[in-house]
């Protein structure tokens, strides 16, 4: 699949199932990610993979820290089996460095989004989760993450359930965002 067909077909995928990449395809693809432009090459972001019975432990922290009724909370519990792989992308930023954190954020974002096109690329479907579990000091220590990383959500992975044929989206018209600088218009 060429990149303009990769950007312009991927889609959330909300019904995922197995097979997801394994360890060995996830680092691949992430190995290719991880070119996206990083302003000194920091990478300021781990990954934790989340399967099988991790998923399990991880739906039961959910309902853990969801201080709702019990329906709530059994809804809480089953958002960690949506899909057979959650990858969970930690940003770790590098303290005071010359490359400030809303770069090194910025750098974080241009990977993550290149890893769900090169999934889309190879069959696999995706959708990126958050919300208030990314603050839950039970979620952030279950996970091991240091008290100067922030969990930023989950790149729930898998196959799409309900495969469907690849259909480009007619891009938006966004010339109105676009303005050009013309210094002698200072000038005047």
């Amino acid at each position: 699949m060429d990149v303009m067909t990769a950007v312009l077909s991927r889609r959330s995928e909300r019904r995922l199932v197995e097979p997801a990449p394994g360890d060995e395809e996830f680092a691949y693809l992430l190995r290719a990610a991880a070119t996206a432009p990083d302003h000194g090459r920091l990478r300021p972001w781990r990954w934790v993979l989340v399967r099988g019975e991790g998923r399990d432990a991880l739906g039961h922290c959910f309902a853990d820290a969801c201080s709702a009724p019990a329906v709530r909370r059994a809804r809480m519990r089953a958002k960690a089996n949506r899909a057979p792989l959650l990858a969970t992308l930690v940003f770790a930023p590098v303290p005071d460095h010359r490359v400030p954190e809303w770069e090194q954020l910025a750098a974080t974002s241009a990977m993550a989004g290149c890893l769900t096109l090169l999934l889309h690329a190879r069959g696999f479907g995706s959708i990126w989760r958050t919300g208030e579990l990314t603050e839950s000091p039970q979620v952030r220590r279950l996970l091991g993450l240091r008290p100067t990383e922030r969990l930023l959500g989950w790149l729930y992975i898998g196959t799409p359930e309900e495969p469907r044929a690849v259909r480009r989206r007619v891009p938006d018209d966004v010339t109105d965002r676009i303005s050009v600088f013309a210094p002698e218009a200072l000038a005047a």
